[in-house]
């Protein structure tokens, strides 16, 4: 590493920045546009000069501590971390002493701590080096959605020539796993709404169901499911796989406040021993190893992030708002 870059190994003097925060938990109504001190970077992680950020479900989640169980992470009355976000894109602002993948002035994209705001510090392990075909906005619109979408097809075995079944495939994930599991040679289904049978065909699904007025059960049997739509009963799943067929669920959207999806994952892994078919789950986890995979995906153009829109970060409550309503085809980002 040059001289010059490891002058900035011990992080950036500690001064004001933009960020979207909020004291307690609940709707966007709770977001500030403020001024909060700028986190200084440590051991292996990396402060990011933050040009755009990822809007999600998991977001939502961690704004509004629901379900409760995640309260255990992100505090159990109150947020632990003011500033909202986790996906981004910027350039390297500085390293921590222990860090040796990046240098000073690199372009990259990840997961990190606090991406609403111009400066977030994400660990080195969550980053890699953004697509050069990629605009900064549609870099901050892959790192979870498309890692969540590759984890959970690589947890049910996909193979060549398979018939799978995406649910929820207009959403953030959704829109990415249509996309891999084409890539993957796999023979791909779409459910989604009304609205958005168009926009999923145009991702490249094979077949796509309007799950308003048709039952994905009737196009099966698929090898495989995945189910990110996050409320199809157990038994709906099984009907719609072959005898030997995976079922892989993630998400945890219904259910109740206090555990979400949850009991619905659990239940399928209780059962799935005792009988033919797999049942399983999985939490999906930003690696830099993973999302190097995505980005050959993406410079190759077998995969592109579909932007629906992008807000500024002063428009934070509007992103999350349009979110909320279930307006997103693909995703949204916010431009920092």
């Amino acid at each position: 590493m040059k001289t010059q870059e490891r002058s900035h190994r011990q992080g950036t003097e500690t001064t004001d920045m933009r960020a979207i925060a909020r004291e307690s938990y609940g709707g966007p109504e709770v977001l500030r546009l403020k001024r909060v001190a700028r986190p200084v970077v440590k051991g292996k992680d990396v402060l990011v000069r933050v040009r755009a950020a990822g809007v999600d479900r998991g977001v939502w989640h961690i704004m509004t501590g629901l379900p409760y169980l995640g309260r255990l992470a992100f505090g159990l009355r109150k947020p632990k971390d003011q500033v909202l976000g986790m996906d981004l894109a910027g350039i390297v602002e500085a390293v921590g002493p222990e860090a040796t993948k990046f240098a000073v002035g690199d372009a990259v994209y990840g997961s990190g701590r606090g991406s609403y705001a111009e400066y977030a510090v994400a660990p080195e392990a969550k980053l890699a080096a953004k697509p050069q075909n990629l605009s900064f906005e549609q870099a901050a619109a892959v790192p979870v959605s498309a890692v969540t979408a590759l984890q959970g097809l690589r947890t049910g075995k996909i193979q060549p020539g398979q018939k799978v079944l995406v649910t929820g495939a207009s959403g953030g994930v959704g829109s990415y796993a249509v996309q891999l599991a084409k890539a993957y040679g796999a023979h791909v289904t779409g459910a989604c709404s009304t609205g958005k049978v168009g926009f999923v065909r145009d991702l490249g699904a094979d077949q796509v169901i309007d799950y308003t007025c048709e039952d994905f059960v009737e196009a099966g049997p698929f090898d495989l499911i995945l189910d990110i739509a996050g409320n199809p009963r157990i038994p709906r799943l099984r009907r719609a796989l072959t005898a030997t067929g995976t079922a892989v669920i993630t998400g945890g959207e219904g259910g109740g406040k206090l555990g979400g999806g949850l009991h619905r994952q659990l239940g399928a892994i209780a059962l799935s021993p005792f009988i033919g078919q797999r049942l399983t789950m999985f939490f999906g986890l930003v690696r830099s190893a993973d999302l190097q995979d995505v980005s050959r995906l993406i410079e190759a153009g077998e995969i592109t992030p579909a932007l629906d829109r992008s807000f500024t970060l002063a428009e934070a409550k509007d992103a999350l708002r349009y979110l909320e309503d279930g307006h997103v085809a693909g995703k949204v980002t916010l431009s920092v």
